[in-house]
């Protein structure tokens, strides 16, 4: 009995876990952040209970790591997006920071910075996790060429 309830504990964890990694990833490929990577994470995890995930899984796979290979392409495009995920990760500095509203703000300063900390830990980590997926994607797709 106690090992049918850890399996089900299990699993009910592992789809939870699933379906926010699937939202988050439909919402991040709109937003900022790495929404194939999360749509990828989260059928990866429900695959192992649906079929219908598990037939997707490779498409996603597939479109996932091309992007990855895409963004590697230049130098152009590693140096925009290094500074994009350094830009993201200043911005949630400031955000956790929280200076008071500059005079030049033109609504009130309630508007300033909305979110506080939990916004500007959440771009710090996005920040973080999107240089570490531009480092393994050079790393993959160049093999670490100069």
């Amino acid at each position: 009995m106690r090992k049918l309830g850890g399996a089900a504990l299990k699993r009910l964890v592992l789809e939870t876990l699933g379906w926010a990694l699937v939202v988050v990833g439909i919402a991040a490929l709109v937003l900022p952040g790495p929404g194939l990577l999360a749509l990828f994470a989260g059928v990866a995890l429900l695959s192992q209970q649906y079929e219908w995930a598990e037939r997707r899984l490779e498409p996603i796979k597939k479109r996932a790591l091309g992007a990855a290979a895409e963004g590697v392409e230049t130098w152009p495009r590693i140096v925009i997006s290094v500074v994009g995920a350094l830009i993201l990760t200043a911005c949630g500095v400031l955000w956790i920071w929280n200076p008071p509203a500059p005079e030049w703000w033109p609504v009130a300063d309630s508007w300033w910075l909305i979110g506080g900390l939990a916004t500007g830990a959440t771009q710090v980590a996005s920040g973080i996790i999107a240089l570490a997926l531009i480092v393994y994607s050079y790393r993959r797709f160049r093999g670490g060429e100069a």
